[in-house]
C-alpha cells in the first residue's frame, strides 16, 4: 500500500497494491497492521457503511462533535470527488479542504481522521457505490452539516454535473458559524 499526504495533517491517500490480470483483480482494502505501520495509527471500526447514489448527488459536508468519527471511504463503483474540510481550531490549515477523485478504477481510499467535515459528489452517469469504515457509531445528537457551497469554503466542486442536494444538507449552516474541533 502505498500512501501519499493531502496537505492536511493527519489525511491520507491510500493506495493499495493490486494484482490483476485476464480474470480480474484482487487487493487488500485493508489491513490493520499494514495501516498501522505506514501511518502509525490504530485505529479501531465499529461500523461500515454503503452510500448508493445517482450521478449529481452531493452528500455532505457531514461531520459529528463531540462524538466525533475518523472515516476510511472508498468507492466500488462509479466515480465521486471527495471532499474534506479541516475544523480543527488549533490547525494552521482551519478552513482549508482537499478533493480527490475516487473511483472503482483508480481504487484510491482516503483516510480522514477525527476534526474533518466529510462530503462528495458523484461524477460518474452510472450512479455510485460509496463505502466507508467509521471509528464511532452515528450519533443523530452529535451530527452536523456545513453547506456544500459555502463561499467561505470555496470548494470546486463539479462544473460538469449539477448537484443534487438533500433537504438537510441544503439547510447545512456556515463554516463561520460551525462548531469547531479543539
Amino acid at each position: 500500500m502505498q500512501i501519499t499526504e493531502t496537505g492536511l495533517a493527519g489525511a491520507l491517500i491510500l493506495e493499495p497494491r493490486r494484482f490483476g490480470d485476464a480474470r480480474g483483480q484482487f487487493y487488500e482494502s485493508f489491513n490493520a497492521r499494514t495501516f498501522a505501520s505506514l501511518t502509525g495509527l490504530e485505529v479501531q471500526f465499529v461500523q461500515d457503511n454503503h452510500s448508493t447514489s445517482a450521478v449529481g448527488v452531493l452528500r455532505g459536508l457531514h461531520y459529528q462533535l463531540p462524538r466525533a468519527q475518523g472515516k476510511l471511504v472508498r468507492v466500488v463503483r462509479g466515480t465521486v470527488v471527495d471532499v474534506i474540510v479541516d475544523l480543527r481550531a488549533s490547525s494552521p490549515t482551519l478552513g482549508r479542504s482537499v478533493a480527490v477523485e475516487l473511483s472503482a478504477e483508480n481504487a484510491l481510499q482516503m483516510w480522514i481522521p477525527e476534526g474533518f467535515a466529510h462530503g462528495f459528489q458523484v461524477l460518474s452517469p452510472e450512479g455510485a457505490d460509496f463505502l466507508y469504515k467509521t471509528t464511532d457509531y452515528w450519533s443523530a445528537a452529535d451530527e452536523h452539516c456545513i453547506r456544500w457551497d459555502d463561499p467561505d469554503l470555496g470548494i470546486a466542486w463539479s462544473s460538469v454535473v449539477a448537484p443534487i442536494v438533500s433537504d438537510k444538507d441544503a439547510r447545512g449552516g456556515s463554516f463561520r458559524d460551525a462548531v469547531k474541533f479543539p
